[in-house]
């Protein structure tokens, strides 16, 4: 199998092992390497990138390398290495953004009745909540996962490849797990967001960063639309 992966698809997966190998040997990297809010006391701007080669457990990293290693060549080829490599990395990063952006949302919606209170919102970004009345714990308990929960995996950056490749190959046939029959690439791939906004919006989603999962597809679809206005610059 990994005789017919892409050298850059076979680095980013090396890459993505040997880290989680290393975060199992080494938990405090977490603190360090994994993605928290950017107003969080934990955040470091070299978090943005290296979130993306951290991952929650064995099944995280398999089902994302798995996917990768089957989306990835095909689009590595087609694209060529430097611009696969952009979509990858900016899908993270939009992966990110987005996500946190939702992130803000939450906390914002969580800081009115500390604001009513008297607590500056500067000061509730950062965690700084003073004395409040026990009736206001529950918001403050919120926000406090928010800034402490921080953000890993692989999954943003390869939604942003899988968004590219159904795109490009809209008529590929996926399996897809619990259905016994193939679907076309443009028939499941739109379900598939969907289905992260519903999940996203009404917080059923458990632990996944489902609006991560929309950032980096939505990067991805932006630019292969881009390069494809001039199918020769992508090739």
């Amino acid at each position: 199998m990994f005789q017919n992966i892409t050298p850059i698809t076979r680095n980013i997966i090396i890459l993505n092992v040997i880290v989680f190998i290393l975060a199992m040997l080494i938990p405090q990297s977490y603190q360090y390497l994994a993605a928290f809010f950017p107003t969080s006391p934990y955040f470091k701007s070299w978090q943005i990138i290296t979130h993306m080669f951290m991952h929650g457990g064995f099944m995280h990293i398999a089902f994302n390398m798995l996917t990768f290693a089957s989306f990835g060549p095909v689009l590595e080829r087609f694209l060529g290495e430097k611009k696969f490599l952009i979509l990858y990395f900016l899908s993270g990063l939009g992966a990110f953004a987005l996500f946190n952006l939702w992130e803000y949302y939450q906390l914002y919606q969580d800081a009115q009745p500390l604001i009513v209170e008297g607590l500056q919102f500067s000061d509730i970004l950062k965690g700084d909540f003073g004395k409040f009345p026990v009736r206001l714990e529950g918001n403050a308990q919120n926000i406090v996962n928010i800034l402490s929960t921080p953000m890993v995996g692989a999954s943003g950056a390869i939604f942003g490849v899988i968004a590219a490749f159904s795109l490009l190959y809209p008529n590929a046939e996926m399996f897809i797990m619990f259905i016994p029959f193939p679907i076309k690439a443009k028939v499941l791939f739109p379900i598939t967001i969907i289905v992260s906004l519903y999940l996203g919006f009404s917080g059923s989603g458990g632990n996944i960063a489902h609006f991560a999962h929309i950032g980096g597809a939505l990067v991805g679809y932006i630019l292969v639309k881009v390069w494809g206005r001039n199918r020769y610059r992508i090739n």
